[in-house]
């Protein structure tokens, strides 16, 4: 398995940006990788998905022109978070799936294998 840290989160007014990155404790380069979302009361739902194939991310409807998932490297991936809105306030969590496996889009939680801890991020009106 893989180790996963999630760094970035804070505390920002609605309309700023946010950056979070995910460490590995191993390559995860040729991975399927995602961030998820949990607010609270709500169910934990993928936020963007980045494919190592041909490159091809995915996100939620919700986020679509405002994140953006990158990897950095072999061990890194980012979630660039823009126009922050009230409703992206969750803790956040990086993802990624056992090697050799491609989920389709949209996610479930059971198609990632490790997760990390989670970083949170407040977006206030």
């Amino acid at each position: 398995q893989v180790q996963l840290v999630e760094s970035g989160g804070g505390s920002v007014q609605a309309g700023g940006s946010l950056r979070l990155s995910c460490s590995a404790s191993a390559s995860i380069y040729n991975t399927y990788v995602a961030w998820f979302r949990q607010a609270p009361g709500k169910e934990r739902e993928g936020v963007a998905a980045a494919s190592a194939a041909r490159g091809a991310t995915f996100y939620v409807d919700s986020v679509k022109g405002r994140f953006t998932i990158s990897r950095a490297g072999n061990k890194v991936i980012d979630l660039q978070m823009n126009s922050l809105k009230p409703e992206d306030t969750a803790m956040y969590y990086c993802a990624a799936a056992p090697p050799g496996r491609w989920p389709p889009w949209p996610l479930r939680e059971t198609d990632l294998r490790d997760w990390g801890q989670g970083t949170q991020v407040t977006v206030s009106a």
